[in-house]
């Protein structure tokens, strides 16, 4: 598994290999001018992670020589998460953002495969082994500062650091609960699995007041930047690229879940 680069200059994107995310970006293109006023300093490399169901998404700051961090998003963010922040970090690092599967730019898992924390954990591995980190630092945000925590204490010998922000944490759940939780969980992506069609279409505008509105915590300008890598152009207007499947049992099920499995 290779890294593949596009590299990010003032005058746009230019080619540096074949990369199969080039159309991904040349989609992000029509949604990056609808949300220009979210001006992001900093320049940064695409990069693009097979993976065996299609690919991990990512972005770089820095030179690959620099001391590696691994920068994981939150629930229902993107690589963006990071955009404001990178540029005012020290220099001497080499930062790497990727987008979780089904978030962002990375494909959705395969079908009828739920997005159960253990395997967050897999492709953090995955990562790292692609990138040849034999030791890292990550700095995880909410759900990411979760998926850290519990990469640090499976694999302890590849990580020096550890930065959480606005992370919630694990907390002690009845063994009932945890049963009923991932009941609900493997019950409604069944459900889903029935009734899904095709994604809904939306403006640009109502894309980002959608997502304004799923979370109050983030300023319009923040929208737009977390927009620039989770929506597409479509026909029509635009479509959130997150896999809906994230959503089922609002996280709690495989929050407990991997908390009794780990514990």
């Amino acid at each position: 598994m290779r890294p593949v680069f596009l590299r990010r200059l003032d005058s746009g994107l230019s080619r540096c290999d074949l990369n199969p995310s080039l159309r991904l970006v040349k989609e992000m293109s029509f949604v990056s001018k609808c949300f220009s006023m979210a001006i992001v300093k900093g320049v940064y490399r695409e990069l693009n992670f097979t993976v065996p169901w299609g690919h991990i998404a990512a972005k770089a700051w820095g030179h690959p020589s620099g001391r590696p961090v691994l920068c994981l998003h939150g629930w229902a963010d993107n690589a963006n998460t990071f955009d404001r922040l990178i540029p005012l970090l020290p220099g001497e690092f080499y930062y790497v953002a990727l987008d979780f599967p089904g978030h962002g730019l990375s494909s959705h898992r395969s079908p009828g495969i739920p997005y159960y924390f253990t395997e967050y954990i897999s492709d953090v591995r995955r990562i790292a082994d692609a990138l040849n980190w034999n030791k890292f630092t990550i700095l995880g945000h909410s759900m990411g500062g979760n998926v850290g925590g519990l990469f640090c204490s499976v694999f302890p010998d590849l990580v020096d650091k550890l930065i959480v922000l606005d992370g919630y944490g694990f907390y002690p759940t009845a063994i009932t609960a945890t049963r009923e939780r991932l009941q609900l969980a493997i019950d409604e992506l069944i459900k889903l699995e029935k009734e899904q069609g095709s994604p809904r279409v939306y403006t640009p505008d109502g894309a980002l007041k959608r997502l304004l509105e799923g979370n109050r915590s983030i300023s319009e300008e923040s929208g737009k930047i977390l927009l620039q890598r989770g929506a597409t152009e479509v026909s029509g207007g635009v479509v959130f690229n997150r896999d809906l499947r994230i959503n089922l049992g609002k996280k709690s099920a495989v929050l407990t879940y991997v908390e009794s499995t780990v514990s």
